[in-house]
């Protein structure tokens, strides 16, 4: 478990700084602090991380990961754990929640890990306008507007067996995904959130 939660967390760094996620900083947010403190060319120490999801093989016949923005970087390395091991019969449905088409991070390497037959992705977009401004191959898993009760019910519904459910966004994404499972009957030991 140990070394998977490290990889995870050497993933979601490397993530962070490849793609520059850190030019958005979070008002009060404690790793947003204190990257802003940081000196080009200065050495940095981690110790964690804290809070892994510590992932076995086939322990879950269905992982329900729900997203909300850079909260898809621990999600990665955990599909990219199952597709890479061929005894690994998870199925895994990606629930990433962005504001825009363009905002949506790894749309390749999502694409790819989409064409295994245990993985599905669909997408959620709070501010794109039309359906229509899609690639075809985006159009029949993209909902438009925020995601609510009704269609995580209707996406949940869709899964192949009893999802166990992963969360990572912002705390008031986190909250109200929290409150839909509930809603939808989920008990605590049925989700982690990172």
């Amino acid at each position: 478990y140990l070394f998977f939660m490290f990889e995870v967390f050497i993933f979601y760094v490397w993530f962070v700084f490849m793609f520059g996620l850190f030019s958005k900083f979070y008002e009060g947010g404690l790793m947003s602090q204190y990257v802003k403190s940081w000196k080009q060319g200065e050495s940095v120490f981690w110790r964690g991380p804290f809070g892994g999801f510590p992932y076995r093989p086939n322990q879950y016949g269905e992982l329900f990961m729900l997203t909300s923005g850079t909260g898809l970087a621990p999600m990665l390395p955990i599909i990219q754990h199952i597709t890479e091991n061929e005894n690994d019969e998870t199925f895994v449905t990606l629930v990433g929640c962005f504001r825009t088409f363009e905002s949506i991070y790894m749309k390749t390497l999502l694409q790819d890990q989409s064409q295994f037959w245990n993985i599905r992705t669909f997408y959620v977009l709070s501010q794109e306008l039309s359906l229509e401004n899609l690639p075809w191959s985006y159009q029949k898993n993209t909902h438009l507007g925020r995601i609510n009760e009704n269609l995580l019910r209707s996406i949940m519904n869709t899964c192949r067996r009893q999802p166990f459910v992963l969360i990572c966004g912002s705390v008031s994404f986190t909250n109200d995904m929290e409150r839909y499972l509930k809603a939808i009957g989920l008990k605590e030991e049925s989700y982690f959130v990172f």
